[in-house]
């Protein structure tokens, strides 16, 4: 079997199992569409600590070992962990790990963190190296916030390209085979494609989706040429956290390119919050796609109700160095086919 299409797609022979996942979110996500999908909600952004960066290292924590829980697994047997956040040197995932004592591969990929860790986790899984691995990613509103913008405590008002840092986790398990205490079994990656930055030259800091838009437009492109498909061959395209202009912008793109995604295209950033919560342009941050997929799609995909999705998870890698310096911000996105599995075939 060729293990590489084009340039950039990865074919996985042995399609390693999804066989557990969970996702914690807080009280703002509680209060939108997808309430329902989270596996636990705190109405405590603190999660009992006295600082916010502790929380999200909780919070971070907690849905790994929730989700070891889930699947019968103690996380002492992860044989590896790959996850990211998006403060500085990675201080939430650096720490867990710490605390777990598991190997550890950090990553950052902003926003895209999600799938990055999905597309690593299973080369790993494929080629035989490792097995059960932990694909995690986090984010919190109250951190994110007063790292890239500015002081809870000054009240700025946002713009209207705005969006909202999502304060949750999502981890996700990843093993070459399912087993009876598994929570899925249904579940298989079976290519992935790496993405490449693209920069158009946006510099506004509260206008992300229009950074990622272009990056998420080009690796669709890609995957479909590689993999010889349509995207009328996914039952969802998944972006990351584009948000509603992001979105808009997406599709136009994709339609320039002569790619239709009027009936397959979900963004997780414009899903999770309500309009009538008032968050502009929807959700960001990494750990927003990666509580959309644990809780609302994986479960989709397990009882076949979804059969084959594109998830694409969407980064703006930009700084606050980088940005004061008025520079642009560059996007990324990487992808992931989930497929469901009947009997264990994919």
């Amino acid at each position: 079997m060729k293990r590489q299409i084009g340039q950039q797609t990865l074919l996985f022979e042995n399609r390693p199992y999804v066989i557990g996942s969970a996702g914690i979110v807080s009280k703002s996500e509680s209060e939108g569409p997808l309430a329902e999908s989270f596996d636990r909600i705190e109405p405590d952004d603190t999660f009992g600590q006295d600082s916010f960066e502790k929380a999200e290292r909780t919070l971070y924590l907690e849905t790994i070992r929730l989700a070891c829980q889930k699947s019968g697994l103690q996380p002492k047997k992860l044989s590896a962990l790959l996850g990211g956040d998006l403060l500085n040197q990675l201080i939430t995932s650096n720490y867990a790990a710490r605390e777990l004592g598991v190997p550890y591969l950090g990553l950052y990929g902003a926003c895209s963190t999600m799938s990055e860790s999905l597309l690593l986790g299973s080369v790993l899984v494929d080629a035989g190296f490792r097995s059960p691995v932990a694909c995690v990613a986090c984010s919190h509103f109250s951190t994110a916030e007063r790292q890239y913008r500015y002081p809870l405590e000054m009240g700025t008002t946002a713009p209207p390209t705005a969006q909202r840092t999502v304060t949750g986790a999502g981890c996700v398990l990843l093993a070459d085979r399912a087993d009876s205490d598994s929570r899925y079994s249904h579940i298989r990656i079976s290519s992935a494609t790496i993405g490449t930055v693209i920069d158009l030259g946006i510099n506004d800091i509260a206008n992300m989706g229009a950074a990622m838009a272009p990056a998420a437009c080009d690796t669709i492109q890609k995957h479909l040429k590689d993999m010889n498909r349509k995207s009328s061959d996914y039952d969802r395209i998944v972006t990351g956290d584009l948000g509603t202009l992001g979105s808009e912008l997406l599709c136009k793109l994709c339609s320039q390119n002569g790619i239709s995604l009027s009936n397959v295209h979900m963004d997780c950033g414009a899903s999770i919050y309500s309009p009538e919560q008032g968050y502009n342009c929807g959700g960001s941050g990494c750990g927003c796609s990666a509580v959309v997929l644990t809780g609302h799609l994986l479960p989709q995909l397990e009882s076949g109700a979804l059969k084959r999705i594109l998830f694409l998870a969407t980064g703006a890698l930009m700084s606050p160095t980088s940005c004061q310096q008025g520079e642009s911000i560059p996007g990324i996105a990487h992808a992931v086919v989930l497929e469901h599995a009947e009997g264990g075939e994919a």
